[in-house]
C-alpha cells in the first residue's frame, strides 16, 4: 500500500532548495548570503515581576523560606532587580536578598 519511494525524513527547513536545471556541488563555493541564527528566547518573560506586583497590590500575606530553613513571614511592599522589601506586623521590616530566597508561598 505504501509507494517505495516514500521519504520518511523530512529535510530541514534551513536547507537551501537546489534548483532542478542546474545541479551545484557542495563542494562549490560558499552561498552569498550566511544563515540565519535564530533569535535568543529574551532574558525575562516578567513573569516573576507581574506576580510581585499582584502580591503587592492585593497585600497578600506572604511566607519566604530561606535557603538556611528560616521562616519569615510578611507583605511584599516592593521590589528590586535582587532585593524585595517585607514589611512585617510584629516585628522590624526585612530588606531581603531574592538570592538568599530557597521558595515563597501565600500564607
Amino acid at each position: 500500500m505504501d509507494s517505495p519511494n516514500r521519504r520518511l525524513i523530512r529535510p530541514p527547513l534551513a536547507e537551501p532548495k537546489l534548483s532542478k536545471t542546474a545541479p551545484a556541488s557542495r563542494s562549490s563555493a560558499p552561498a552569498s548570503k550566511p544563515p540565519v541564527k535564530k533569535q535568543a528566547p529574551p532574558d525575562q518573560t516578567n513573569a516573576e515581576n507581574f506576580y510581585y506586583v499582584k502580591q503587592m497590590q492585593a497585600k497578600t500575606p506572604l511566607v519566604f523560606v530561606l535557603k538556611d530553613g528560616e521562616e519569615i513571614e510578611g507583605t511584599l511592599e516592593w521590589y528590586d532587580k535582587t532585593c524585595l522589601k517585607i514589611t512585617r506586623e510584629d516585628a522590624p521590616n526585612l530588606l531581603l536578598y531574592k538570592s538568599f530566597i530557597k521558595y515563597m508561598y501565600k500564607k
